[in-house]
Protein backbone atom coordinates (compact mmCIF):
# COMPACT_ATOMS: atom_id res chain seq x y z
CA UNK A 1 0.00 0.00 0.00
CA UNK A 2 3.12 2.35 0.65
CA UNK A 3 4.77 1.13 -2.49
CA UNK A 4 1.69 2.22 -4.36
CA UNK A 5 1.27 5.94 -2.77
CA UNK A 6 4.67 6.29 -3.08
CA UNK A 7 4.61 6.09 -6.90
CA UNK A 8 1.23 7.83 -6.83
CA UNK A 9 2.67 11.03 -5.17
CA UNK A 10 6.00 10.45 -8.13
CA UNK A 11 3.56 10.68 -11.37
CA UNK A 12 1.31 13.40 -9.43
CA UNK A 13 5.19 15.47 -8.60
CA UNK A 14 6.00 14.63 -12.65
CA UNK A 15 2.62 16.45 -13.88
CA UNK A 16 3.41 19.14 -11.57
CA UNK A 17 7.15 19.52 -12.94
CA UNK A 18 5.72 18.99 -16.45
CA UNK A 19 3.10 21.77 -16.33
CA UNK A 20 5.43 24.20 -14.58
CA UNK A 21 8.20 23.73 -17.73
CA UNK A 22 5.56 24.35 -19.91
CA UNK A 23 4.44 27.05 -18.46
CA UNK A 24 8.13 29.04 -17.96
CA UNK A 25 8.84 27.77 -21.63
CA UNK A 26 5.05 29.45 -22.59
CA UNK A 27 6.23 32.82 -21.06
CA UNK A 28 9.61 32.86 -23.00
CA UNK A 29 7.76 32.56 -25.82
CA UNK A 30 5.59 35.31 -24.80
CA UNK A 31 8.63 37.35 -24.16
CA UNK A 32 10.65 36.76 -26.92
CA UNK A 33 7.20 37.64 -29.48
CA UNK A 34 6.58 41.02 -26.94
CA UNK A 35 10.21 42.02 -27.66
CA UNK A 36 9.80 41.27 -31.16
CA UNK A 37 6.62 43.51 -31.24
CA UNK A 38 7.96 46.11 -29.43
CA UNK A 39 10.55 46.51 -32.12
CA UNK A 40 8.32 46.74 -34.60
CA UNK A 41 6.32 49.21 -33.01
CA UNK A 42 9.12 51.34 -32.52
CA UNK A 43 10.01 51.46 -36.27
CA UNK A 44 6.38 52.09 -36.54
CA UNK A 45 6.53 54.94 -34.42
CA UNK A 46 9.63 55.90 -36.57
CA UNK A 47 7.62 55.66 -39.51
CA UNK A 48 4.82 57.81 -38.43
CA UNK A 49 6.93 60.26 -37.17
CA UNK A 50 8.88 60.73 -41.01
CA UNK A 51 5.20 61.04 -42.14
CA UNK A 52 4.05 63.83 -40.00
CA UNK A 53 7.09 65.77 -40.55
CA UNK A 54 6.79 65.58 -44.32
CA UNK A 55 4.62 69.20 -45.69
CA UNK A 56 0.61 68.64 -46.23
CA UNK A 57 -2.59 68.38 -44.80
CA UNK A 58 -3.28 66.86 -41.32
CA UNK A 59 -6.97 66.31 -40.85
CA UNK A 60 -8.67 64.92 -37.70
CA UNK A 61 -11.28 65.10 -35.52
CA UNK A 62 -12.64 63.65 -32.05
CA UNK A 63 -16.33 64.10 -30.09
CA UNK A 64 -18.75 63.42 -27.48
CA UNK A 65 -21.67 62.05 -27.44
CA UNK A 66 -23.48 62.12 -23.52
CA UNK A 67 -27.68 61.32 -23.39
CA UNK A 68 -30.26 59.93 -21.13
CA UNK A 69 -33.68 59.15 -21.72
CA UNK A 70 -36.22 57.91 -18.59
CA UNK A 71 -40.11 57.55 -18.37
CA UNK A 72 -41.84 57.42 -15.07
CA UNK A 73 -45.43 56.56 -14.22
CA UNK A 74 -47.03 56.33 -11.00
CA UNK A 75 -43.78 56.61 -9.20
CA UNK A 76 -45.07 58.10 -5.92
CA UNK A 77 -41.90 58.47 -4.02
CA UNK A 78 -41.01 61.71 -6.13
CA UNK A 79 -42.72 65.04 -6.52
CA UNK A 80 -43.71 64.26 -10.25
CA UNK A 81 -44.99 60.66 -10.49
CA UNK A 82 -46.17 60.87 -13.84
CA UNK A 83 -42.51 62.22 -16.25
CA UNK A 84 -40.48 62.20 -19.17
CA UNK A 85 -37.25 63.32 -19.00
CA UNK A 86 -33.69 63.15 -21.10
CA UNK A 87 -30.52 64.66 -21.67
CA UNK A 88 -28.62 64.92 -25.12
CA UNK A 89 -25.21 66.80 -25.40
CA UNK A 90 -22.71 66.78 -28.12
CA UNK A 91 -19.31 67.63 -28.40
CA UNK A 92 -17.16 67.93 -31.72
CA UNK A 93 -13.75 68.98 -32.12
CA UNK A 94 -12.35 69.01 -35.84
CA UNK A 95 -9.22 70.49 -37.42
CA UNK A 96 -7.64 70.51 -41.24
CA UNK A 97 -3.77 71.73 -40.72
CA UNK A 98 -2.02 73.08 -43.91
CA UNK A 99 1.73 72.67 -42.80
CA UNK A 100 4.64 73.36 -45.30
CA UNK A 101 7.86 74.66 -45.15
CA UNK A 102 7.32 78.19 -45.69
CA UNK A 103 4.21 78.84 -44.29
CA UNK A 104 0.85 77.16 -42.20
CA UNK A 105 -2.53 77.16 -42.39
CA UNK A 106 -4.68 76.29 -39.73
CA UNK A 107 -8.53 75.70 -39.14
CA UNK A 108 -10.48 74.53 -36.29
CA UNK A 109 -13.78 74.15 -35.22
CA UNK A 110 -15.17 73.58 -31.83
CA UNK A 111 -18.77 72.79 -30.78
CA UNK A 112 -20.65 71.74 -27.43
CA UNK A 113 -24.58 71.67 -27.92
CA UNK A 114 -26.92 69.85 -25.07
CA UNK A 115 -30.86 70.05 -24.74
CA UNK A 116 -32.65 68.98 -21.66
CA UNK A 117 -36.11 67.83 -21.37
CA UNK A 118 -38.74 67.34 -18.49
CA UNK A 119 -42.49 66.69 -19.19
CA UNK A 120 -44.70 66.36 -16.42
CA UNK A 121 -47.76 64.26 -17.47
CA UNK A 122 -50.11 65.31 -14.71
CA UNK A 123 -49.73 69.11 -16.06
CA UNK A 124 -50.78 69.79 -19.55
CA UNK A 125 -49.38 73.43 -20.25
CA UNK A 126 -45.58 72.31 -19.66
CA UNK A 127 -42.97 72.23 -22.51
CA UNK A 128 -42.73 69.06 -23.64
CA UNK A 129 -39.99 69.65 -25.84
CA UNK A 130 -35.81 69.46 -25.67
CA UNK A 131 -35.04 73.12 -24.37
CA UNK A 132 -31.22 73.72 -25.68
CA UNK A 133 -28.93 74.54 -22.63
CA UNK A 134 -25.18 74.17 -23.25
CA UNK A 135 -24.83 76.10 -26.56
CA UNK A 136 -20.57 76.40 -27.78
CA UNK A 137 -19.81 77.25 -31.07
CA UNK A 138 -16.35 78.20 -32.24
CA UNK A 139 -14.27 78.41 -35.61
CA UNK A 140 -11.03 80.11 -36.32
CA UNK A 141 -8.54 80.19 -39.26
CA UNK A 142 -4.75 81.18 -38.55
CA UNK A 143 -2.24 81.56 -41.53
CA UNK A 144 1.50 82.14 -41.07
CA UNK A 145 4.75 82.38 -42.71
CA UNK A 146 7.84 81.53 -41.50
CA UNK A 147 10.93 83.73 -40.04
CA UNK A 148 12.15 80.80 -38.60
CA UNK A 149 11.32 76.92 -36.61
CA UNK A 150 9.40 78.72 -34.11
CA UNK A 151 8.51 81.87 -34.81
CA UNK A 152 6.02 83.05 -37.54
CA UNK A 153 4.21 86.22 -38.94
CA UNK A 154 0.32 85.43 -38.52
CA UNK A 155 -2.97 86.26 -39.06
CA UNK A 156 -5.93 84.93 -37.31
CA UNK A 157 -9.57 84.96 -37.51
CA UNK A 158 -11.68 83.68 -34.81
CA UNK A 159 -15.47 83.45 -34.60
CA UNK A 160 -17.66 82.24 -31.79
CA UNK A 161 -21.39 82.56 -31.23
CA UNK A 162 -24.16 80.41 -29.97
CA UNK A 163 -26.10 77.88 -32.52
CA UNK A 164 -28.98 77.27 -30.22
CA UNK A 165 -29.99 80.34 -28.83
CA UNK A 166 -29.56 83.93 -29.83
CA UNK A 167 -27.26 82.84 -32.96
CA UNK A 168 -24.75 86.11 -33.63
CA UNK A 169 -26.68 87.81 -30.42
CA UNK A 170 -23.98 88.28 -29.53
CA UNK A 171 -21.48 86.98 -31.90
CA UNK A 172 -17.81 87.75 -31.69
CA UNK A 173 -15.15 88.31 -34.62
CA UNK A 174 -11.74 88.57 -33.90
CA UNK A 175 -9.41 89.57 -36.64
CA UNK A 176 -6.11 90.49 -36.61
CA UNK A 177 -1.75 90.33 -37.01
CA UNK A 178 1.27 89.52 -35.30
CA UNK A 179 3.17 86.91 -34.73
CA UNK A 180 2.77 82.94 -33.85
CA UNK A 181 5.69 80.96 -31.69
CA UNK A 182 5.83 77.19 -31.35
CA UNK A 183 7.45 75.84 -28.58
CA UNK A 184 6.86 72.18 -29.23
CA UNK A 185 5.62 70.06 -31.13
CA UNK A 186 1.41 70.52 -31.23
CA UNK A 187 1.47 73.77 -28.83
CA UNK A 188 0.34 76.94 -30.67
CA UNK A 189 0.72 80.41 -29.24
CA UNK A 190 -0.59 83.05 -30.65
CA UNK A 191 0.18 86.80 -29.97
CA UNK A 192 -1.58 89.52 -32.27
CA UNK A 193 -1.22 93.06 -30.50
CA UNK A 194 -2.80 94.41 -33.53
CA UNK A 195 -6.89 93.07 -33.45
CA UNK A 196 -9.80 94.25 -33.68
CA UNK A 197 -12.96 92.54 -32.27
CA UNK A 198 -16.39 92.82 -33.69
CA UNK A 199 -19.25 92.56 -31.24
CA UNK A 200 -22.76 92.04 -32.97
CA UNK A 201 -25.81 91.84 -30.69
CA UNK A 202 -29.13 93.74 -30.83
CA UNK A 203 -28.28 95.27 -27.10
CA UNK A 204 -26.15 98.22 -28.64
CA UNK A 205 -25.93 99.85 -25.14
CA UNK A 206 -23.98 96.43 -23.65
CA UNK A 207 -21.87 95.31 -26.08
CA UNK A 208 -19.29 97.22 -28.31
CA UNK A 209 -16.65 96.68 -30.65
CA UNK A 210 -13.10 97.71 -29.52
CA UNK A 211 -9.34 97.30 -30.75
CA UNK A 212 -6.93 95.13 -28.36
CA UNK A 213 -4.87 92.20 -28.25
CA UNK A 214 -5.73 88.55 -29.09
CA UNK A 215 -3.89 85.99 -27.41
CA UNK A 216 -4.46 82.16 -28.37
CA UNK A 217 -2.82 79.08 -26.90
CA UNK A 218 -3.70 75.67 -28.16
CA UNK A 219 -2.75 72.31 -27.53
CA UNK A 220 -3.72 69.10 -29.38
CA UNK A 221 -2.41 65.90 -29.52
CA UNK A 222 -3.31 62.04 -29.75
CA UNK A 223 -1.20 59.55 -27.39
CA UNK A 224 -2.00 56.14 -28.22
CA UNK A 225 -5.79 56.02 -27.60
CA UNK A 226 -6.35 59.21 -25.76
CA UNK A 227 -7.36 62.23 -27.73
CA UNK A 228 -6.62 65.80 -25.51
CA UNK A 229 -7.34 69.53 -26.82
CA UNK A 230 -6.95 72.85 -24.50
CA UNK A 231 -7.61 76.01 -26.37
CA UNK A 232 -7.19 79.54 -23.89
CA UNK A 233 -8.15 82.64 -26.04
CA UNK A 234 -8.58 86.09 -24.85
CA UNK A 235 -8.93 89.26 -26.07
CA UNK A 236 -7.29 92.26 -23.97
CA UNK A 237 -9.50 95.54 -25.26
CA UNK A 238 -7.32 98.49 -25.39
CA UNK A 239 -10.28 101.00 -24.93
CA UNK A 240 -12.13 99.27 -21.39
CA UNK A 241 -11.50 96.33 -19.17
CA UNK A 242 -14.98 95.67 -19.25
CA UNK A 243 -14.81 95.13 -22.93
CA UNK A 244 -12.40 92.16 -22.36
CA UNK A 245 -12.93 88.16 -22.46
CA UNK A 246 -11.85 85.14 -22.03
CA UNK A 247 -12.52 81.28 -23.17
CA UNK A 248 -11.15 78.01 -21.80
CA UNK A 249 -12.26 75.27 -23.39
CA UNK A 250 -10.54 71.47 -23.00
CA UNK A 251 -11.40 68.01 -24.48
CA UNK A 252 -10.33 64.31 -23.78
CA UNK A 253 -11.28 61.53 -25.61
CA UNK A 254 -9.99 57.52 -24.86
CA UNK A 255 -10.89 55.19 -26.63
CA UNK A 256 -12.00 51.92 -25.33
CA UNK A 257 -12.96 49.47 -28.17
CA UNK A 258 -12.19 50.49 -32.18
CA UNK A 259 -13.36 53.87 -32.41
CA UNK A 260 -15.88 54.40 -29.20
CA UNK A 261 -14.89 55.18 -26.07
CA UNK A 262 -15.50 57.99 -22.97
CA UNK A 263 -14.97 61.32 -23.37
CA UNK A 264 -15.30 64.15 -21.10
CA UNK A 265 -15.18 68.20 -21.87
CA UNK A 266 -15.51 71.40 -19.72
CA UNK A 267 -14.75 75.23 -20.11
CA UNK A 268 -14.36 78.24 -18.48
CA UNK A 269 -15.42 81.76 -19.67
CA UNK A 270 -15.47 85.33 -18.40
CA UNK A 271 -17.03 88.12 -20.15
CA UNK A 272 -18.28 90.90 -18.70
CA UNK A 273 -20.80 92.47 -21.12
CA UNK A 274 -22.62 88.89 -21.37
CA UNK A 275 -22.96 89.14 -17.48
CA UNK A 276 -24.53 92.90 -17.71
CA UNK A 277 -26.65 91.77 -20.69
CA UNK A 278 -28.25 89.39 -18.55
CA UNK A 279 -28.49 90.84 -15.08
CA UNK A 280 -30.34 93.63 -17.60
CA UNK A 281 -32.53 91.46 -18.64
CA UNK A 282 -33.48 89.96 -14.68
CA UNK A 283 -33.87 93.60 -13.66
CA UNK A 284 -37.47 94.56 -12.46
CA UNK A 285 -37.88 97.88 -10.89
CA UNK A 286 -41.19 97.21 -10.69
CA UNK A 287 -41.23 94.42 -8.73
CA UNK A 288 -38.36 95.23 -6.57
CA UNK A 289 -38.54 99.34 -6.36
CA UNK A 290 -35.21 99.43 -4.50
CA UNK A 291 -33.45 97.41 -6.41
CA UNK A 292 -30.16 99.41 -8.15
CA UNK A 293 -30.10 99.19 -12.15
CA UNK A 294 -26.93 96.90 -13.46
CA UNK A 295 -24.02 98.80 -14.41
CA UNK A 296 -20.64 97.98 -15.30
CA UNK A 297 -19.44 99.04 -12.36
CA UNK A 298 -21.92 96.72 -10.20
CA UNK A 299 -23.08 93.81 -11.88
CA UNK A 300 -22.00 90.39 -10.36
CA UNK A 301 -19.54 88.88 -13.33
CA UNK A 302 -19.25 85.33 -12.38
CA UNK A 303 -17.67 82.85 -14.05
CA UNK A 304 -19.45 80.92 -16.51
CA UNK A 305 -18.53 76.94 -16.51
CA UNK A 306 -19.68 73.99 -18.31
CA UNK A 307 -18.68 70.18 -18.51
CA UNK A 308 -20.20 67.34 -20.43
CA UNK A 309 -19.34 63.68 -20.02
CA UNK A 310 -20.60 60.64 -21.74
CA UNK A 311 -19.76 58.42 -24.74
CA UNK A 312 -16.58 59.58 -27.50
CA UNK A 313 -16.61 58.42 -30.85
CA UNK A 314 -13.22 59.15 -32.94
CA UNK A 315 -13.70 60.33 -36.20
Amino acid sequence: MNRKLFFLAIFLLGIVTANAQTKEELQAQKSEKQAAANALQAEANALQAQIDALPGWRVGAFGTIGGNISNFNNWYSQGAPNNASGNIGITFNGYANLIEEKFFWRNSLTTNLNWVKLDNKDITTDDKSFKPTTDVFNISSLYGRNITKAFAVSGLMEYRTTLLNNFNDPGYLDLGVGATWTPIKNLIVVIHPLNYNFVFSNNDTVFESSLGAKIVADYTRQIGAINFKSNFSTFQSYKSSDLSNFTWTNSFGYTLWKMIGVGFDFGLRSNKQEALNYALGQFDPLAVPTQTEPTFDNVDNKLQTYYTVGLSYKF
